[in-house]
């Protein structure tokens, strides 16, 4: 087997530091390999160092310039190192015109550019040409709704739905766009239209019952539930779960919540299954969380004029003026790249001391506990210092602002590094202004309280489990940026639940 076969083959178990030492060994003696140079790019960045990711696709495009899928390899990576990649997404439209990927890819970059109106233009003349092109619908309406219209970021989908009315799934995502906002209203007339072009369809019927359990239309919902009793849906399970604890019947709540620990929604239930556990008093609750809350702060050694670089970036990167509808931001702004793979060097230094955080966090865990959303993760990557940050981002609080009370879905590790503080005497009495743990979502009307409070400092990094519910609590003025991530998880161990 040659050393780019044996890479490959690293590759596909997802060891891509094994690979990337074979690829250098051979592309010191084969210069001119392509294949070797394309293999390399995709070990760096399964690794997330971008910027040599970038180099190994650059080189790969140099010698064979007309292959379209190492220019979009390359034009993706500089896009989230945080280079401008318009040219590279530009040549690529030209090479696969009928690639609707490479002009999203365009209008993002774009975007990240500054140029929001040529964004904008762009994928209204796609859209025009492609009416169901979902990503683009999805893209632009976002686009415009973080650019502060709340008012017609939608009305992309009306367009494309009087075009293509019997195209159910246009509807539905025109319906997700409101609903995210609980605008009910729209919601509920999006739906009786989609009904009328597209007639009695299951998920149509999901969505209203969503509606009806959200919106406190408590008859209609209790209809709607009866009706789909035999549906296996983990949409409707978790509106289930939701209405049934918002009417205190618990133990039912629990009935609906814990089938699902065995599919890939687990980590949707898991929280709710914590505040069920709490409510009745179960041993599971400690199990779960208390004994295992697991939340730890480290002070990164952060000096002055670091943390001052570290803001000047972070601040340069939130442009929107409005938080994306499904965040948990209230009164602020949420940046949208992922940060932590950028190539400004205040951000590089950053990232190897999270690495070496979340290193010595996971050497702290207890034993590892079959099944459990915490303690049931396999731990070598992140002993090795590979973890994979599966999102990281900045969250920027204004006056009054705060974050709803929410979890992580798609972590197993989460972070919130503080970055600046407002002064004491800004933030009012405590614990305005702190990062909480264990309450529940308010529209739940559950009688908890946070199990745990911290007092956030200027270069204090939080790790916890990505199940655990968080929130911050609003602030009298003043701001507070903080730099957030997950930690990808791992498979679980085997063996019985403890």
């Amino acid at each position: 087997m040659t050393r780019v076969q044996l890479a490959q083959q690293h590759l596909q178990q997802g060891r891509a530091d094994l690979a990337i030492p074979l690829l250098r060994q051979q592309l010191e003696q084969v210069p001119q390999d392509v294949m070797a140079w394309k293999l390399a790019g995709f070990a760096w960045h399964e690794e997330q160092y971008e910027t040599e990711a970038v180099h190994a696709f650059s080189q790969a495009c140099a010698l064979q310039p007309s292959d379209a899928s190492t220019l979009m390899a390359l034009a993706q990576s500089r896009f989230l190192e945080g280079y401008s990649a318009v040219d590279q997404f530009y040549q690529l439209t030209t090479l696969t015109p009928d690639d609707l990927n490479a002009y999203r890819g365009l209008a993002l970059a774009l975007a990240a550019d500054g140029e929001y109106s040529l964004a904008e233009q762009l994928l209204v003349q796609n859209l025009a040409a492609h009416p169901l092109w979902l990503d683009g619908h999805k893209l632009l309406s976002s686009m415009r709704f973080t650019s502060g219209d709340s008012s017609h970021f939608s009305d992309n989908y009306q367009q494309a739905c009087a075009q293509q009315p019997t195209n159910l799934k246009l509807w539905l995502d025109w319906f997700r766009c409101h609903a995210q906002l609980k605008q009910w209203s729209h919601c509920e007339r999006i739906l009786a239209l989609a009904e009328q072009h597209c007639g009695q369809q299951l998920q149509l019927t999901l969505a209203r019952l969503f509606v009806a359990a959200e919106s406190g239309d408590h008859a209609k919902a209790a209809l709607l539930f009866t009706e789909t009793t035999r549906v296996q849906d983990p949409v409707r399970a978790m509106a289930l779960t939701r209405f049934q604890l918002r009417h205190g019947d618990v133990k039912a709540a629990e009935q609906s919540a814990l089938p699902w620990l065995q599919t890939t929604s687990a980590t949707v239930f898991w929280p709710y299954l914590c505040l069920i556990w709490r409510l009745l008093g179960d041993r599971r609750a400690k199990w779960l969380d208390t004994e295992s809350m697991q939340v730890k702060a480290f002070d990164l050694q952060l000096s002055s004029n670091e943390l001052n670089l570290l803001c000047a970036v972070i601040r340069s990167l939130h442009t929107a003026k409005a938080p994306f509808a499904q965040q948990s931001v209230r009164g602020g702004t949420q940046t949208d790249q992922h940060i932590l793979l950028r190539h400004e060097k205040p951000l590089q230094q950053l990232k190897h001391k999270l690495k070496t955080a979340v290193k010595s966090y996971v050497e702290q865990l207890p034993a590892a506990v079959a099944a459990h959303p915490l303690l049931g993760r396999t731990r070598e990557r992140a002993l090795q210092g590979r973890c994979r940050f599966s999102g990281s981002w900045s969250t920027l609080l204004k006056t009054q602002g705060f974050n709803v009370s929410h979890t992580h879905p798609s972590g197993w590790l989460s972070a919130a590094l503080h970055l600046e503080i407002p002064a004491a005497e800004q933030l009012g009495r405590a614990p305005a202004g702190w990062l909480q743990f264990g309450a529940p979502p308010a529209e739940l009307q559950l009688p908890l309280d946070p199990q745990l409070q911290h007092q956030p400092q200027a270069g204090t990094l939080v790790l916890f489990p990505s199940t655990l519910w968080h929130n911050t609590v609003p602030f009298e003025s003043g701001e507070r940026l903080t730099l957030a991530f997950d930690i990808e998880p791992q498979p679980f161990i085997s063996g019985e639940p403890g």
